[in-house]
């Protein structure tokens, strides 16, 4: 069988309390977890017995700032972010059709928020994670240099990539071009997202469009058509060499979390040649 790597999204520091402080065992934790889904997906497709997922690449430890006081179950509310995410947050927002009165009245969105709880949760985490990963040269190398170190390690044919796991896998690929996959597939990416992400990338976007990492023969790019992460849904428009797009409907309240990605069916096609 062929191996199936992942890379996890925003919020997943609680694996790594719940492990003892342990990359390691977090990485263990969100591997059999990220198993279950695709198993519970396949159906009779699937051996009960067969591992899916060889590894999960975790990094979420390496964007903290070292204390392990937080909890990442309670997210920083917009007026206690630093300048630098306040910015991103509010750029996102924008992005996320939710008006230009947001420029410089934070509490404008924090009122809408608190009417959407499950977004809320979801956006208090999601800015923070991605503004440290991009403004902070260090972490973005460790992060990168952790995905690169397992793809090296497990020679994967297929790499699954979830939110900020997908930027941070399209980084570590162009990084280390030593680095060879069959299929990259990308779910509930924000990698297109203009003024958040998409400018920030490295390498940078040439004349307003990035490019398939050299290494990867085959990418396809799944999203749910209302996940405020993927803004915008469809990566063709950004990007050169998406092979193929898939819109769903997963959860209007559950719109981004990798259990209803890998969970919903959509991945099974793809991954079946990998699966004999």
């Amino acid at each position: 069988m062929g191996a199936i790597v992942g890379v996890h999204g925003i919020g997943k520091y609680k694996y790594y309390k719940a492990a003892g402080c342990s990359a390691t065992g977090a990485a263990d934790a969100m591997r059999l977890k990220w198993d279950r889904y695709l198993h519970a997906a396949l159906g009779k497709a699937g051996s009960r017995e067969a591992a899916y997922i060889t590894e999960v690449a975790y990094f979420a430890h390496l964007l903290r700032d070292g204390r392990d006081d937080g909890d990442d179950e309670t997210p920083v509310p917009p007026e206690r972010m630093d300048a630098g995410t306040q910015r991103f947050f509010v750029s996102w927002a924008k992005e996320a059709g939710l008006g230009e009165q947001l420029t410089g009245a934070l509490s404008a969105f924090t009122g809408w928020l608190l009417r959407r709880p499950a977004a809320a949760a979801f956006a208090l985490r999601f800015v923070p994670e991605v503004a440290t990963y991009l403004t902070d040269e260090a972490r973005r190398a460790d992060c990168q240099a952790t995905v690169a170190e397992v793809i090296r390690r497990n020679r994967p044919k297929v790499v699954i990539a979830h939110s900020l796991g997908s930027v941070v896998t399209y980084e570590t690929l162009w990084a280390n071009p030593d680095l060879d996959v069959d299929l990259l597939i990308t779910l509930g990416s924000p990698l297109g997202m203009r003024n958040v992400v998409f400018e920030h990338l490295l390498p940078a976007p040439i004349n307003g469009r990035g490019e398939r990492p050299k290494g990867v023969r085959r990418w396809v790019n799944i999203a749910d058509r209302h996940d405020i992460a993927a803004i915008p849904p469809q990566l063709a428009g950004c990007f050169t060499g998406v092979d193929l797009e898939q819109l769903v409907n997963l959860d209007w309240l559950d719109f981004h979390t990798v259990e209803k990605y890998l969970g919903c069916g959509v991945l099974n096609d793809h991954l079946r040649p990998y699966l004999a």
